[in-house]
C-alpha cells in the first residue's frame, strides 16, 4: 500500500519506537518567541542540561513586541522584560536571534518561510499552536507546549503517538473575490473546530495546487481550527520556486538534490487516508464569523442560523447577533490586516489593489500590520505603503499586533473588528471585544465602506 506525504516526513523521522507506545521523533527545526520559551530554558538550568543543538534552533521577538515606535525602549515592564529574558538565553545558548529592529525580525511563521529555514520534508515545531502554517511547504509543523520545548531544547527529539491522516479535496474554480482564507473558513465552517482532532490534515485539489505559498501558508496556518494537529500541502514547482535563493535554502546542487527528494514526497496514488472530506470550489464565496469559534462563519450574502444549543446561544448573545440576522450593512469601527494568518506581501497587495484611489470611512480605525521586518520593506518599495497612505490606513510596524490581547494594540471593549486573524474567542483581541474573521479583501472593504459590504458587488 502506497504513503500519505505525511508517512513518508514522519517515518523519516523516527529514531526509535517504544514497545506498544509512543515513537521518539526527530525534529529538524525548533522555532522560538519570547512567550513559550523563558520556562523552558529555566527547567534546563535548573537540572544543569545544555541545548543540544543550537544550530537547529531560530528565534524571534513577535508576541509582546509593539508595532510603534520599535527603536525606542519598550514601555510595557512585562513585554520588555520578556524580551531581553530572550535576548539573554539566546545569546548564553548561542542560538540565532532576530531581535526588534532587525531586518529579519518579524512573526515566527512569517520569517522563517520567507528566510528559507521552512523547507520540505522537514519537522519543525515551535511554542505556538499556529505553527502548521509551515506545512504548506510538505513539513510536518506543529505546537507544542512548554514542557516539549524543553524536551527538544534537551535532545532534538520529541515523544509523540503518531497522529491518523484526513485528506481535505477542494476541486473546482473559484468565484472572484474568494481568497484562501476563504476557502478554510468554508471548509471548518462545514466541518466544525473538532472535526480534526486527532488527526494530521492533507489538503489536496487543483485549488490548493493553484495557490501561491501565501495562500497555502494561509490554509495551513487554520488547520489548528478545525482541531488538526497540524495540515499540509504537497510540495511542487511553486514551493520549489519560492524556497530558491533565500537566506537558507540549499544552494547549488545541494538545492537540485533537495529538490529531487522534495519530488518523491507527495502522496502516493494508491495512499489511504483514515478520513477524507471533498468540497466543490464553485461552493465557495466570501465568507465572515459571526460566534465566538471559527466554525460559526457563513457566506457573506447568508444570515445567521438559528441553533438552540445553549452554547449557541452564549455565542450570538456575547457578539451582540440574532438568530436570521445577516452581517451585511453591520457599522464597523475597527479593521486588523495582519496575523500569522494574513499578513504577507499577497495580503497588502490584494487590500491595496482594492483600496487604491478610495478613502477610508472617517468612522474606522484600520490598523495594517506587516508580518516581518522584509514584508514592510515591501510594501514600502512596491508604493503600497502610498496607496495607504492617502487612504487614511495606519502602517504599523511588524509584529503579532491585534491578533491577540499581549501586546498594545487591543480593541474596545463591546466594538467590532473585522480582522484577518485566526482566532474569534470572548476577549481574543481584547477584554470584551468581538471579532469577525474574514479575508484581506472584505477587510479592505469594511474599512472604505465603514461596514460589512457584499464584496461580490463591488469587484469589476
Amino acid at each position: 500500500m502506497g504513503k500519505t506525504l505525511f508517512d513518508k516526513v514522519w517515518d523519516a523521522h523516527v529514531v526509535d519506537t517504544i514497545e506498544n507506545g509512543p515513537q521518539i521523533l526527530y525534529i529538524d527545526k525548533h522555532l522560538i518567541h519570547e512567550v513559550t520559551s523563558p520556562q523552558a530554558f529555566n527547567e534546563l538550568e535548573e537540572r544543569g542540561i545544555s541545548v543540544f543543538r543550537p544550530n537547529q534552533i531560530v528565534a524571534t521577538a513577535d508576541h509582546n513586541t509593539p508595532t510603534l515606535n520599535q527603536n525606542q525602549p519598550v514601555k510595557d515592564a512585562l513585554s520588555r522584560q520578556q524580551l531581553e529574558q530572550l535576548s539573554k538565553n539566546c545569546k548564553k545558548n548561542d542560538i540565532t536571534l532576530y531581535e526588534l529592529g532587525h531586518k529579519y525580525n518579524g512573526i515566527v511563521h512569517v520569517m522563517a518561510p520567507e528566510l528559507g529555514v521552512t523547507q520540505p520534508g522537514l519537522t519543525m515545531v515551535c511554542g505556538d499552536s499556529h505553527t502548521s502554517t509551515h506545512g504548506a511547504f510538505g513539513a510536518i509543523a506543529f505546537g507544542i507546549g512548554t514542557s516539549q520545548v524543553a524536551q527538544v531544547f534537551a535532545s532534538q527529539c520529541l515523544l509523540l503517538t503518531k497522529p491518523k491522516s484526513l485528506r481535505v479535496s477542494v476541486n473546482g474554480k473559484l468565484k472572484k473575490g474568494v481568497l484562501p482564507k476563504d476557502v478554510i473558513l468554508y471548509i471548518i465552517s462545514k466541518l466544525g473546530t473538532n472535526s480534526g482532532t486527532g488527526y494530521f490534515c492533507e489538503y489536496a485539489g487543483n485549488v490548493f495546487e493553484e495557490m501561491s505559498m501565501e495562500g497555502r501558508m494561509t490554509v495551513c496556518n487554520m488547520s489548528i481550527e478545525m482541531g488538526a494537529r497540524g495540515g499540509m500541502i504537497a510540495p511542487d514547482e511553486t514551493t520549489f520556486n519560492y524556497v530558491e535563493g533565500r537566506e537558507f535554502a540549499p544552494k547549488g546542487k545541494d538545492f537540485d538534490a533537495k529538490v529531487a527528494y522534495w519530488k518523491t514526497l507527495p502522496t502516493d496514488d494508491d495512499a489511504v487516508f483514515d478520513k477524507e472530506y471533498t468540497f466543490d470550489a464553485e461552493d465557495i464565496e466570501p465568507m465572515v464569523t459571526y460566534g465566538t469559534n471559527p466554525g460559526m462563519g457563513i457566506k457573506i450574502s447568508e444570515t445567521i442560523p438559528k441553533d438552540d444549543n445553549p452554547s449557541f446561544k452564549k455565542s450570538l448573545a456575547y457578539m451582540d447577533f440574532e438568530a436570521g440576522e445577516s452581517l451585511i450593512n453591520k457599522p464597523i469601527n475597527y479593521v486588523f490586516i495582519g496575523s500569522c494568518t494574513n499578513s504577507r506581501i499577497e495580503d497588502f497587495r490584494v487590500a491595496a489593489e482594492f483600496i487604491k484611489g478610495k478613502q477610508k470611512a472617517k468612522n474606522v480605525t484600520a490598523w495594517l500590520v506587516p508580518g516581518s521586518k522584509q514584508v514592510e520593506a515591501q510594501i514600502v518599495d512596491e508604493g503600497l505603503k502610498t496607496i495607504f497612505d492617502a487612504a487614511g490606513f495606519e502602517l504599523r510596524q511588524p509584529g503579532c499586533s491585534a491578533c491577540l490581547a499581549m501586546n498594545d494594540d487591543k480593541i474596545p471593549q463591546n466594538e467590532y473588528c473585522v480582522s484577518t486573524s485566526n482566532r474569534n474567542f470572548e476577549g481574543r483581541q481584547g477584554q470584551g471585544s468581538r471579532t469577525i474573521l474574514a479575508s484581506p479583501l472584505v477587510a479592505a472593504a469594511t474599512a472604505v465602506e465603514g461596514k460589512i459590504v457584499d464584496i461580490t458587488k463591488h469587484l469589476n
